[in-house]
C-alpha cells in the first residue's frame, strides 16, 4: 500500500525527471494512475473524483491569472523600454551575473515571497533575469532555487499563521517556532547565496572558464550576505515577530548588498575588471534610454507596495478578501472540500494594476494593454492544461481521506509509515516530510497543514522540541518550492521552456535534498544541546 501512496511522489520523478517527458503528458499520465489507484485500494467513489477534478480545474485559476499578471507586466515593460532602462542600472551597478543572480533571484525576489508569496516571485524575477542576459533554463533554476529561504515565512508569515493553525494557533507559539526557524537557518539558510553562485557558474558557466575561481572569489561576499539575512531574520522574528521575517530580512539585506557594491567591500576587483556574464564579451551594453530609473521600477514597487499594504491593514485586507470573492466551497456538496479564490486579494489582480499604472506612469498611455493582454492569453494554452492535470492529480492524491476502505489519506499514510520506522532520528526526516508535502501540493502552508500535527505528534512521542521539528519541516516545505511541479509548469511557461519541466526538476532537485539534509544535521545539533 506504501507504493500505491507513494505513486503521486514515484510517476513525477519518474515520468519527468528520468523519462523527460513534457509536464503535459508526464502529469496526465500521473494523474490517471493517481485516479485508478485510489478507485482500487482507496475505494474512492466517483463523486469524489468527479469533484477533484473540479476543484483542481478551479484551484488552477488564480495561478494562471497570477501568470497573466506577470507575463503582461514582462511584455508592457518590454514595449515601453523599462526593461532596457532596468538593464543599464543594474550594469551601472554591476554587470557581474554573479552580483545580479543575488540581487534579483535572492533579495528582491526573497522580498516578493514575503510580501506574497504562492509562486509569485519566480514568475517576476525570472523573466527579469533573462531581460539581463541570463539564459532561459539559468533564469528558471536560479529563480526557483532562491525561493526557499524566504518562503518559510512567505505571505507575511502565512506558513505558520494558517500552516500550524490546526497544531497551536497562539501567538506565542507561532513567534517560538518563528525563533527556531531562524535560528536553524542562521547554519542552513545562510548559505543559500553561495549556493545560488555555486548552481550559476557550475550549471550555466563555459566549459573552458576556471569555475572553482570563480565561485570562490565571491565565497566572502555570499556568505557576508547569507550571514546577514539569517542575523536579520533572527532579530526580526525576536524583536517585532515572525510575520514580517521575509520582508525585513531581504529589504535590509538589499540595502547592505548596494552599499558593499558601492564601497567595493567583498566583492573582486575582477568583478569590476572582467565581470562574469553569460553574453558574448564583445556585446554592447543596452543602448541609452530616457527613462528615469524610478519609472522603469515603478510596476515592481507598486505591486511590492500594493501587495504589503493589502496584508497588513487589515479593514483593507478584509475588503479585498470579501469583495468578488470567487472561492468555491463544499465542492459537489462534499463538506470541506474547497478552492479559494480571492480575486481582489490574488497578487494577480495586482500585478495587473501594478501594470497599468506602471503604463500610465511610463508613458501615459494603456492603449497597449489589451493587445499585450490578448498575446498574453493565446500564448498560455498549453501551459494552463499542464497545470490543470498536475491539480487533478495533487487534489486525488490529497482527498483520498475521502474513502469507503477506511484508509488515511495517501499524503497521512505516507508520513504514518514514515514515523514507524524512522521515529529515532524523525529530526532527519522532518524536513524531508516538508519537502514532500510541497512538491506534491506547490505550497508550504498547505504541506504545513497537512504534516503539521503527525510532526508534532512525533516529536511530543519521542521527547524532542516540538518547535525543532515543526522548525525543520518549514524549512523542509520551504525547500520543496524548488521543485515543485506546477512552480516549474508556470515559471518555465513565462520564459519559453514548455516541455523542458523535467531539466528543471533535475536540476533543482539536488540543492533541495541537500538543504533539507543540513536542516537535519542543524536540528540534531540544536536537540543534542538542549
Amino acid at each position: 500500500m506504501i507504493l500505491v501512496a507513494l505513486s503521486a511522489v514515484i510517476l513525477p520523478m519518474i515520468l519527468l525527471g528520468v523519462l523527460n517527458l513534457p509536464a503535459t503528458k508526464g502529469m496526465s499520465i500521473s494523474a490517471v494512475v493517481v485516479m485508478i489507484l485510489g478507485v482500487i485500494f482507496w475505494k474512492m467513489h466517483t463523486k469524489i473524483l468527479i469533484a477533484s477534478v473540479l476543484q483542481a480545474i478551479h484551484k488552477s485559476l488564480p495561478i494562471i491569472w497570477i501568470l497573466f499578471g506577470a507575463l503582461v507586466m514582462l511584455k508592457t515593460l518590454e514595449h515601453t523600454g523599462a526593461i532596457t532602462r532596468i538593464n543599464i542600472g543594474f550594469e551601472k551597478l554591476s554587470s557581474d551575473m554573479r552580483v545580479q543572480t543575488i540581487l534579483i533571484a535572492y533579495l528582491f525576489g526573497g522580498l516578493i515571497e514575503g510580501v506574497s508569496g504562492f509562486g509569485t516571485p519566480a514568475m517576476v524575477t525570472a523573466p527579469l533575469m533573462i531581460a539581463l542576459g541570463f539564459s532561459p533554463m539559468s533564469s528558471v533554476t536560479l529563480a526557483l532555487v532562491a525561493d526557499s529561504t524566504p518562503a518559510a515565512f512567505g505571505a507575511v508569515g502565512t506558513p505558520l499563521t494558517v500552516g500550524l493553525s490546526n497544531v497551536n494557533d497562539s501567538t506565542n507559539f507561532l513567534n517560538s517556532v518563528g525563533q527556531s526557524l531562524t535560528q536553524i537557518d542562521l547554519f542552513a539558510g545562510s548559505l543559500m547565496p553561495t549556493m545560488l553562485i555555486f548552481l550559476l557558474v557550475f550549471l550555466f558557466g563555459k566549459n573552458k572558464e576556471p569555475k572553482i575561481k570563480y565561485w570562490l572569489e565571491f565565497l566572502p561576499w555570499t556568505l557576508f550576505l547569507g550571514i546577514c539575512y539569517s542575523l536579520i531574520a533572527l532579530l526580526s522574528a525576536k524583536l517585532i515577530g515572525y510575520e514580517f521575517v521575509s520582508i525585513l530580512s531581504p529589504f535590509t539585506t538589499i540595502i547592505i548588498a548596494i552599499i558593499t557594491i558601492k564601497i567595493k567591500l567583498l566583492i573582486p576587483k575582477s568583478s569590476l575588471s572582467d565581470p562574469w556574464t553569460m553574453k558574448q564579451k564583445n556585446n554592447t551594453s543596452a543602448e541609452a534610454s530616457d527613462m528615469s530609473l524610478f519609472k522603469a521600477w515603478s510596476p515592481y514597487i507598486i505591486v511590492v507596495i500594493m501587495l504589503l499594504l493589502s496584508r497588513v491593514i487589515k479593514p483593507l485586507k478584509a475588503f479585498l478578501t470579501t469583495f468578488l470573492n470567487l472561492s468555491w466551497r463544499n465542492i459537489l456538496g462534499i463538506k470541506n472540500l474547497n478552492s479559494d479564490w480571492e480575486f481582489m486579494y490574488s497578487p494577480g489582480t495586482l500585478l495587473t494594476i501594478a501594470v497599468i499604472l506602471g503604463l500610465l506612469i511610463q508613458v501615459k498611455s494603456i492603449k497597449s494593454f489589451i493587445p499585450t493582454g490578448i498575446t498574453v492569453i493565446k500564448s498560455m494554452k498549453s501551459t494552463a492544461l499542464a497545470l490543470i492535470v498536475t491539480l487533478i492529480m495533487v487534489q486525488l492524491f490529497t482527498n483520498s481521506n475521502y474513502n469507503s476502505a477506511h484508509l488515511l489519506s495517501m499524503p497521512m499514510y505516507i508520513a504514518s509509515f514514515v514515523s514507524k520506522y524512522f521515529s529515532k532520528g524523525w529530526i532527519f526526516v522532518a524536513p524531508f516530510l516538508g519537502a514532500l508535502g510541497s512538491f506534491v501540493t506547490g505550497s508550504a502552508t498547505v504541506s504545513t497543514l497537512t504534516f503539521g500535527q503527525i510532526q508534532s505528534d512525533i516529536a511530543n512521542n519521542a521527547n524532542i522540541s516540538k518547535q525543532i521539528v515543526l522548525s525543520a519541516h518549514l524549512i523542509g516545505a520551504a525547500a520543496g518550492n524548488m521543485i515543485c511541479v506546477h512552480n516549474i509548469v508556470a515559471v518555465s511557461s513565462l520564459v519559453g521552456m514548455s516541455g523542458k519541466e523535467g531539466a528543471i526538476l533535475r536540476k533543482t532537485l539536488t540543492p533541495s535534498l541537500l538543504y533539507c539534509l543540513l536542516v537535519g544535521i542543524v536540528g540534531f545539533v540544536f536537540i543534542s544541546i538542549l
